[in-house]
């Protein structure tokens, strides 16, 4: 999708010198990456405590392909 933004240029070239990486496109596309995958895993932390497995679940039988 093209989209015309105006961006803090202080803050791509920051983006730049850290990560290596050469051009705007690919550094604000690992930037938008790197987003929505730490979203992804705070979504999943709000989970925590908020699942009941049954009382002879067994995580170690799972792990081990049983």
């Amino acid at each position: 999708m093209r989209t015309n933004v105006v961006l803090d240029d202080t803050l791509v070239q920051e983006a730049l010198t850290l990560s290596g990486i050469k051009t705007k496109k690919d550094v604000i596309s690992m930037a938008l990456h790197e987003f929505v995958n730490t979203r992804k895993r705070l979504n999943l932390l709000k989970l925590a405590g908020k699942i009941n497995f049954r009382d002879d679940y067994n995580y170690k039988n799972c792990r081990e392909g049983k």
